[in-house]
């Protein structure tokens, strides 16, 4: 027998030993993909972010989307096999304006009723999380404001909801703090108060009701999904609170200077920039600046002028038209807006009184209605283009590569908007959250 000294053993053993990390990660790989079962989904519809397909089947692998395509095109193989019949599959819908940290709303009741990631605006900062069966939760942070103005009447100066600036020096250096700790949108609000109908003139403060009256509210339990909601979506929007009055004297709002630094270090940060925006000088600023979004339709008549040049600089608008109904100006925005080819975007501020915790049906139609926006477009809203504004292009699609976050329905929503608040079936990164295809009658005509 040949034999060695021990550095000649260690040469000879150490590629060996390079070895063991890589088969450890192989094993683990393995573990994981047989961790999560492959799904083979069939429906009778499917709406794949773009346009609705009939006969259309899905495959997903390791939590996304494997392949789509007509049902005979899927050979037998080893995936789980869910037939839906006449069912509709929808991406989960994206909601681009909640305030689920701030007011305490369980996300698992938010995923249950279809809303699969939301865009957590003027709250608590974290790096975006979930995805995986659980609630995809990405945030903007606190609210930059100017000294004193909106939220911090209302709210005081909580450093989770709003951060006052005062310099351009002082504006850039927190869009950097706020970007490094995991903002994905800086958010400024550009609000004097006293518009007629808006909740925050009012006195009605951002969801103190805790999701009482419409919706699914605490009241019904932890996510139980046969709890039906009153299906007359309560119109009871923005009733004052107690003791509350409107606002006397106009807030603060920050300075055309300052709003261009934060949008100019936000992009440098490549991040967009969303403005609280109720009325005709908040939407002056915000178009000099070069803001990238408004958080809201505006409450008060905006002239038709205005929005062209916001149009022309390619702003997106989260309508949150159901939380304003009351806003003497938000239809006729609604309508021009759309009409001047100017884009909106779904966003139903989860969390304010009366807005159900998942998807607001109410909201779609507003959107029908007052933006004059046809079905498939007003879905779109809600899926494949608030993905592209989130910079996540294939999210909210049902694409190959996409993420599976996936809901179903009983029949065609397009006879009944109102059954996509209450999905039969929710699939979370690949992971199926709830199923009740079984055990729920078919929803009538």
């Amino acid at each position: 027998m040949m034999k060695c000294n021990r550095f000649e053993w260690i040469s000879r053993i150490m590629p060996c030993l390079f070895l063991i990390p890589a088969i450890f990660a192989s094993f683990s790989a393995i573990a994981q993909a047989a961790d999560q079962e492959a799904l083979l989904l069939h429906a009778a519809r499917v709406f794949d972010g773009d346009s609705m397909r009939t006969n259309t089947s899905m495959l997903l692998v390791n939590g996304q989307v494997a392949q789509i395509g007509p049902r005979e095109s899927f050979k037998s193989s080893n995936a789980k096999v869910i037939d839906l019949g006449d069912a509709t599959l929808l991406p989960g819908f994206i909601e681009l304006h909640a305030h689920l940290s701030f007011q305490k709303v369980p996300a698992d009741i938010v995923l249950r009723h279809g809303i699969t990631t939301i865009r957590d605006v003027g709250g608590p900062l974290h790096k975006p999380y979930g995805g995986d069966g659980s609630l995809r939760v990405l945030t903007s942070g606190p609210i930059l404001t100017a000294p004193g103005g909106y939220p911090i009447p209302m709210l005081g100066d909580d450093a989770n909801i709003a951060v006052a600036v005062s310099t351009e020096k002082e504006a850039r250096a927190t869009v950097r703090d706020l970007v490094n700790r995991g903002a994905v949108v800086i958010k400024i609000a550009l609000e004097p108060g006293g518009e007629a109908g808006a909740p925050w003139s009012s006195g009605h403060e951002h969801g103190h009701s805790h999701g009482s009256g419409h919706g699914h509210g605490s009241g019904q339990g932890q996510g139980d999904h046969h709890a039906q909601p009153d299906a007359s979506h309560g119109h009871t929007h923005h009733k004052p609170a107690q003791g509350a009055s409107p606002s006397k004297q106009a807030w603060p709002l920050l300075p055309e200077n300052i709003v261009k630094a934060i949008v100019d270090e936000a992009h440098r940060n490549n991040r967009k920039v969303t403005a609280h925006i109720a009325e005709e000088r908040g939407a002056q600023i915000a178009v000099n600046a070069g803001v990238d979004e408004w958080a809201h339709m505006p409450c008060d008549v905006v002239p038709e002028s205005l929005l062209k040049k916001a149009a022309a600089q390619n702003v997106k608008i989260v309508g949150t038209l159901d939380t304003l109904s009351k806003c003497v100006g938000v239809a006729r925005n609604a309508k021009v807006w759309t009409a001047l080819g100017g884009e909106l975007l779904y966003g139903a501020e989860i969390a304010h009184p009366d807005i159900p915790w998942g998807i607001d049906a109410q909201e779609l139609m507003y959107m029908m209605q007052m933006g004059k926006i046809g079905l498939i477009d007003v879905l779109r809203t809600a899926t494949s283009k608030a993905g592209r504004q989130l910079d996540l292009p294939l999210l909210g699609t049902l694409q190959q590569g996409a993420p599976a976050d996936i809901i179903a329905v009983r029949g065609d929503p397009a006879h009944n908007l109102k059954i996509l608040e209450h999905p039969d079936l929710v699939i979370s990164g690949g992971k199926i959250v709830a199923n009740h295809f079984k055990d729920r009658p078919p929803v009538s005509p």
